[in-house]
């Protein structure tokens, strides 16, 4: 297996000036006009104006990229702030026409059909289906939803909290939910539950419109509702609905319970007869939280070396992204919540963006959005802009599979045994507890879409019916019952990203399933890993889980498989 990193370069233009700078419509308008208009007489004449096409959508997204990450960056920068709303209001509207064109001239010529179907096929089954879903009339309704959809990073980015006189994010100050004293817990978590709650209302105002906002594009193009439509949207060609519900009971029979044990056994590590919500994550007295890093220089240096450990390649993706400032990892007040990693279309180089606070919890992130940008490398060199579009099931494989396979090289940032094993089982924890709550949150957004006239009021019944349904029932949540009914409002997700978290629910079962591969041969494991993210969008979801050497599997049948094999293998990390 190759190991060596080998820099990638940015895409050279042959089709805009080097110099060219997105600034407006009236700038960028005419290459899209030269793209419609130019005629196809040749298979080769096809295959150059695809790599043209391609060109523009690289350089378009790379300048749309940074516009989102300067304004995730700072949120109370208006500058910023007004560059992303002005390419969301009155650039992205006016590509999306040029753009249909653009695809029904694909589809109409006849030379089409003489590309690779074995290159083509998911590129050409997603331009059809782009071609079905557009409308006129959803333009300015989807610059309206982008737009607002950001509203969520500005509200919660303005969100803290004070600790003994000094002023935390809610990212930092959840770094005090692991303190062992049991009263300090206690009142960081009052102080942040009665924080989100000052914003609730501003939450369900600015929801329900995107609800709204939703609903009118999936009607307009001709859907019953939204769900239905951004399935179709969301190019989910390889399950179904019905494949969502059997993952929903699948995690109820199967996983549940295990989660369950996990609780229940660090219920009785506190020494608790009621576990409260402040408890979740913590240890005994005595105990102090973990502490693998102290700052964001820190935390890129010890990740570049587990990198490196896995395999050298891995680690040259990272260092990259470091020399080049592609890296902003620390919070802050002003920075939008949550972390992601964004891919660069035409420097080949993506941003990880995240608000470390130097808990085990920021560890899990690197590692994870890592995996992102070693996947973003590893397709950067597919001739085709939408062949590196992949979709999210494989995308969240890459992440979730680098947090399991790195675990082993944890000891980069805890020298002690103790520590590195209750790093490992932290991790295994958060893997079995994020199943049941990506089922709540997908179930969720199937009944907030399928009845879009909902009240608010309704909205909280169903939402504490589904939390319910995937809950243990361990944990007293006595006097927090406002709190508890709003606890979805935590989820970005739901507001930026909709209908965009199934994926990590089967892209975790992906991951276990990588990783017992990679317990029984790493060599093999690590290969399959970088063929599969190497192919981009090239292949249906189905070969691609195939490449990586596992299935692309939701029945309860193959999740019962799985976690036969993580019973032994949490017994093991927890020394049992």
């Amino acid at each position: 297996m190759q190991t060596e990193f080998i820099p990638i370069e940015k895409i050279k233009r042959t089709f805009l000036p080097a110099d060219f700078v997105l600034t407006d419509w009236a700038a960028l308008e005419p290459w899209f006009t030269n793209l419609v208009d130019r005629k196809l007489d040749t298979l080769q004449d096809l295959e150059n104006w695809l790599h043209d096409v391609s060109e523009l959508e690289a350089v378009i997204s790379e300048d749309a990229c940074w516009r989102q990450i300067k304004m995730t960056c700072d949120t109370t920068n208006k500058a910023f702030e007004e560059a992303f709303t002005f390419f969301c209001m009155e650039i992205e509207p006016k590509m999306k026409p040029y753009s249909f064109e653009l695809n029904k001239k694909l589809q109409a010529s006849p030379f089409t059909k003489e590309l690779d179907p074995k290159l083509y096929f998911p590129y050409l089954r997603n331009v059809d289906n782009a071609i079905k879903l557009y409308r006129d009339e959803n333009v300015q309704l989807q610059a309206e939803m982008s737009l607002k959809a950001q509203q969520y990073g500005v509200i919660s980015g303005g969100m803290s909290v004070d600790v003994d006189g000094k002023e935390y994010t809610m990212q930092q100050a959840a770094k005090f939910l692991q303190n062992p004293e049991r009263d300090v817990r206690e009142g960081v978590f009052r102080k942040m539950a009665a924080r989100r709650l000052q914003d609730k209302d501003k939450l369900n105002e600015l929801f329900n419109e995107l609800i709204a906002l939703r609903h009118q594009i999936a009607v307009n193009a001709g859907f019953d509702n939204y769900r239905d439509y951004k399935f179709r949207e969301l190019g989910r060609f390889d399950y179904t609905i019905d494949d969502c519900f059997a993952f929903h009971q699948a995690v109820k029979e199967h996983i549940l319970p295990l989660q369950a044990m996990l609780t229940n056994a660090r219920k009785k590590r506190l020494g608790l007869d009621v576990m409260r919500p402040w408890d979740t994550d913590a240890e005994p007295k005595g105990t102090q939280p973990l502490q693998p890093f102290h700052t964001g220089k820190e935390l890129s240096e010890k990740a570049i070396e587990v990198f490196n450990r896995l395999n050298p390649y891995f680690s040259g993706c990272l260092e990259t992204m470091r020399d080049m400032q592609r890296l902003d990892l620390e919070s802050r007040k002003g920075k939008a919540p949550g972390g992601y990693n964004c891919p660069l279309a035409e420097t080949g180089v993506p941003f990880i963006f995240m608000n470390a606070a130097g808990t085990m919890g920021d560890v899990i992130t690197m590692m994870h959005e890592g995996g992102h940008a070693v996947h973003s490398f590893l397709s950067h060199h597919l001739p085709l802009t939408s062949f590196k579009e992949y979709p999210m099931e494989i995308a969240e494989l890459a992440s979730m599979s680098m947090e399991l396979f790195t675990m082993e090289h944890w000891d980069v940032f805890f020298a002690d045994k103790t520590e590195l094993q209750r790093a490992r089982l932290e991790e295994m924890e958060r893997v079995i507890s994020v199943l049941p709550w990506i089922a709540t949150i997908d179930k969720f957004q199937h009944w907030i879409y399928t009845n879009p006239g909902h009240t608010t009021a309704q909205r909280e019944e169903e939402w504490i019916n589904i939390l319910n349904e995937f809950s243990t029932g361990i944990v007293d949540w006595s006097g927090f019952e406002e709190y508890r009914t709003n606890f979805w409002q935590k989820q970005l997700h739901l507001f930026e990203v909709p209908f965009y978290y199934i994926e990590y629910g089967i892209a975790q079962l992906g991951a276990i399933a990588m990783w017992r591969q990679y317990r029984q041969d790493k060599n093999q494991a690590l290969s399959n890993y970088r063929a599969a993210l190497s192919e981009g969008y090239t292949k249906t979801l189905k070969e691609l889980y195939a490449t990586a050497g596992i299935k692309f599997d939701l029945s309860p049948a193959y999740i019962k498989e799985l976690v036969a094999f993580v019973q032994p293998a949490l017994a093991e990390i927890a020394g049992e």
